[in-house]
This record gives structure tokens, C-alpha cells and sequence, in this order.
């Protein structure tokens, strides 16, 4: 009875283990086909476009404007801002990993220097123009008349209201 209850022990034991591994870090144990693992979005989205938009010597709130808020602010850097992209796709691996990072340097809350795995684009004519688009929609011609109105006039009481 004991050696049934030791082995009993034992294989609950690496059962365990077993699951405990599967929730590690662990590329390969994570790779297992009954975990599942979620897409993991973290930081500021960054697109080339972006990027393209900036320029040496905007201010703070013009690159705000185009990024958004610096992911990170170092209180001892006060004069740099980085914005940080990272994509980890979960188990069905239909994406591929990204990690981006722009790093700003600014010198009297201008923009000194852009570095990072993305840079604007140096040909300033590649660049979309900024257009503003307006959309005229022509009035359309409305009956005031409400719905107790049309139930009144459906029902024969009521006649035009020229008269």
C-alpha cells in the first residue's frame, strides 16, 4: 500500500512540474500545443509615417502631437524621450515579434537628434502633405411634421396645412 502511495506521490509530483513549466517563460515549454498565450501589446504604437514627421528642431509639443507621450521619461534625462514599440504574438503565430524604439535628445525643448531602429525618411518629398479635406453635403428638404401629425392625417382627420 505504501509503494502504491509512493508512486501515486510521485507521479502527481511530475504532473505538477509538469504544468508549473508550462506556464514559465520557457520558449519551448510554452510552445506546447495545450498552452495558450495571448498577443502582447505593450508601449507607444509607431508607425514609418510617424517617423517621417519628425524633424531636428520641433518643440516638445509639436513631437507630442505626432508621437504622443514618451513612453518613458528619465527624471535624470529630463532632455530625452523614449517611445517604445513591443509585439509578441500569442499562440496562433500569425505575427511576427516587433520591437521598435525612437529614441528624441532635445536642447532647449528642441528636438537635437532622432536615433533608434526607426529614422525619418531624409527626403523631405517623400513626406504626405498635410491636406485638409472638406466634404460639402447638400441639404436635404425635410417635412416638419411629426408622427402624431401623420398618424392624424393617415386616419382622415386632417387635411392640408396650406389651408
Amino acid at each position: 500500500m505504501q509503494l502504491l502511495m509512493r508512486k501515486l506521490l510521485i507521479l502527481i509530483s511530475a504532473i505538477a512540474s509538469l504544468f508549473l513549466a508550462a506556464c514559465s517563460g520557457d520558449p519551448v515549454v510554452s510552445r506546447l500545443p495545450f498552452v495558450y498565450r495571448i498577443d502582447i501589446q505593450q508601449g507607444n504604437v509607431i508607425t514609418q509615417e510617424m517617423v517621417n514627421q519628425l524633424r531636428v528642431g520641433m518643440t516638445k509639443r509639436q513631437v507630442q502631437f505626432i508621437l504622443g507621450a514618451p513612453l518613458l521619461t528619465d527624471p535624470f534625462h529630463a532632455d530625452r524621450w523614449d517611445y517604445v514599440y513591443l509585439y509578441d504574438p500569442g499562440s496562433d503565430g500569425t505575427g511576427e515579434r516587433i520591437n521598435q524604439r525612437v529614441t528624441l535628445s532635445f536642447a532647449d525643448d528642441r528636438v537635437k537628434s532622432i536615433t533608434g531602429t526607426m529614422e525619418p525618411d531624409p527626403q523631405p518629398d517623400t513626406v504626405p502633405s498635410n491636406r485638409q479635406i472638406t466634404v460639402v453635403v447638400p441639404p436635404q428638404e425635410r417635412e416638419s411634421v411629426g408622427v402624431l401629425t401623420r398618424l392624424w392625417r393617415w386616419m382622415g382627420f386632417g387635411g392640408d396645412d396650406n389651408s
